[in-house]
């Protein structure tokens, strides 16, 4: 084969290619067609599987991970699990393992996406992880690498003397600690892939941290955002795009949605990163459209299909297909097809348990979520739902780690409006006694504090800009609850924007945030690009930095567990 050099590919080159790639893989026959024969029957040649958007594992455990591929045709995945030391050699004797995993068949009722729920694996244990499909003769196609490790057991270590329970602020060994990484905000306002400035830079930045996990915490797409070839930027600049068909107008069609997810995966630092550290994933609203809620008709002429709740449904079904989200574990209900073909959604509010320092909570802040008003009704309105509240309350009041993340797609004291009057989050411009939405938070506040948690932390995106808010009781309207902090990272490839005001009903304290130079602001130089970094240390400490795309580290903070 004649090498080609990278310089000698021009940029529509890359795009047509890209275009008739995704064309290929959503076509079943391309992978399902028999094979050449010769005039005695010999066949010649056999299509072989590829996997166009790479691997990626998520809601990864002390002994459970899930693990995700797309196959370019119709196949059964197979996933092959080997204990590996740091230095990625295979361990032998003590501390070996090795599983071979075939998971379900994937088809174009998933548009090739195909889960495998690994359970009963070792704590706190690195992997080395290969994914390939096979075809329906039993032929292994591509077969693509990655790793991951899976946290602590919860009974490894102790503070105390008690195991399991590092609440109390015990020492934690250094083999046992962990860091994460948390954005927001992935290919928005019409900035996408531009392999010019070497493509999603942020994501690089991230996996160069070398995190345990990710946390992307909504925004995973912008179905609502046409990508355009070019951009002109505002000091003239030409952004140059990638683009593919599903990305050229807003997305109402399942496969539309669908190709704004496949369109992510194209780019290959996020590829790379994925691979290596496990996604935990929230939704917001841009995996449907902008500021949705359930019940709302469109009034947008960009749009053929105006019912959000037939969006949504769409929407909800291309993203689990393709976030590595759970399925199938015993303590909610995977997503699903029905006697009829239906597709039912799976739960996405979750707990992820990372080992004695650490719970993660994911919240959805998008199902259940009333209509956008002025939000200053004198009743409670939702935006997590009763039944998600209750569960809220009770999981993280019997929660034994140290540090409660709860994971949000939403921020608390920050106004983000929708129009000129309504409200797109709970804050509602008034910082008085709690109305409207603000009356659900406000009794999750209080609950942790009869219930005595301690040591909760709220991270979020959404806004396009980083903060750090210190909320407390002696500045608030509100004062049944304990004080907490709220981190604020993205966006990671999308506009910035900001700062927004805040609203005084919890008495949020601005302690730290940094925004764009202006509104739309490309991510070209990373500048204003944040994402945010977690270091839980061996005394319990939780160190939340923010840092822009380049890698820079622009605030951090220290905080010891309360006992």
């Amino acid at each position: 084969m004649t090498d080609i050099s990278r310089a000698d590919i021009t940029r529509r080159t890359i795009v047509k290619g890209s275009v008739l790639a995704a064309a290929l893989a959503s076509v079943p026959s391309a992978a399902n067609a028999a094979p050449a024969t010769s005039p005695a029957g010999v066949a010649l040649v056999r299509n072989r599987l590829t996997l166009p958007s790479g691997i990626a594992t998520g809601d990864v455990t002390s002994d459970s991970a899930v693990l995700w591929s797309r196959s370019s045709g119709a196949g059964r995945i197979r996933a092959v699990l080997r204990a590996v030391d740091d230095g990625g050699e295979v361990l032998r004797g003590r501390g070996a393992f090795e599983r071979v995993l075939r998971g379900p068949r994937a088809t174009q009722a998933s548009d090739f996406t195909a889960k495998i729920h690994a359970g009963n694996l070792p704590s706190n244990t690195r992997f080395a992880l290969e994914i390939s499909f096979e075809d329906d003769g039993g032929a292994a196609g591509e077969t693509v690498r990655g790793t991951f490790r899976t946290a602590p057991d919860a009974g490894s270590y102790n503070g105390k003397g008690r195991t399991g329970d590092t609440s109390n602020g015990g020492e934690v060994p250094a083999s046992s600690t962990q860091s994460f990484v948390w954005t927001g905000d992935t290919a928005g306002q019409g900035w996408g892939i531009n392999e010019e400035i070497g493509g999603m830079r942020g994501y690089r930045a991230m996996h160069q941290t070398r995190p345990d996990f990710f946390i992307h915490s909504g925004d995973t797409v912008y179905a609502d955002g046409p990508i355009a070839e070019t951009v002109v930027e505002k000091d003239g600049q030409v952004w140059r795009n990638l683009v593919t068909e599903e990305v050229s107008k807003v997305a109402e069609t399942l496969d539309e949605y669908r190709g704004r997810h496949r369109y992510n995966l194209m780019d290959a630092n996020m590829r790379a990163m994925f691979a290596d550290v496990p996604v935990i994933a929230n939704w917001d609203d841009h995996e449907t459209t902008n500021n949705w809620y359930p019940g709302e008709i469109l009034d947008d002429p960009r749009y053929t299909v105006r019912d959000v709740n037939t969006l949504a449904a769409r929407g909800r079904q291309a993203w689990q297909e393709y976030m590595p989200i759970a399925e199938g574990a015993a303590s909610w209900r995977p997503g699903t097809f029905d006697d009829a073909g239906q597709y039912q959604p799976a739960r996405i509010y979750r707990k992820i348990a990372r080992g004695p320092q650490l719970d993660i909570f994911c919240l959805d802040m998008r199902t259940f979520k009333s209509p956008n008003t002025d939000g200053k009704e004198a009743y409670a309105t939702s935006i997590l739902g009763q039944e998600q509240v209750d569960w809220l309350i009770r999981e993280v009041s019997a929660s034994k780690a140290t540090w409660k993340v709860i994971a949000a797609d939403l921020p608390l004291g920050i106004i983000v409006p929708d129009g000129p009057v309504n409200q797109e989050s709970l804050a509602n411009r008034d910082p008085g006694a709690p109305l409207g939405r603000e009356l659900e938070i406000a009794g999750v506040l209080s609950a942790f504090k009869r219930n005595r948690v301690k040591n909760i932390v709220w991270l979020t995106a959404d806004v396009h800009y980083c903060a750090a808010h210190h909320y407390s009781p002696e500045r608030a309207a509100f004062t049944d609850f304990d004080p907490f902090w709220e981190f604020v990272a993205g966006p990671i490839a999308a506009g910035s924007f900001g700062p927004n005001a805040m609203d005084g009903t919890f008495g949020p304290e601005v302690v730290f945030s940094k925004a764009g130079r202006f509104a739309g602001e490309s991510p070209r130089d990373g500048e204003n690009q944040f994402f945010g970094h977690v270091q839980l240390g061996e005394d319990n400490s939780f160190t939340a930095s923010l840092r822009n795309a380049n890698g820079a580290t622009v605030f951090s903070k220290v905080l010891t567990p309360e006992r």
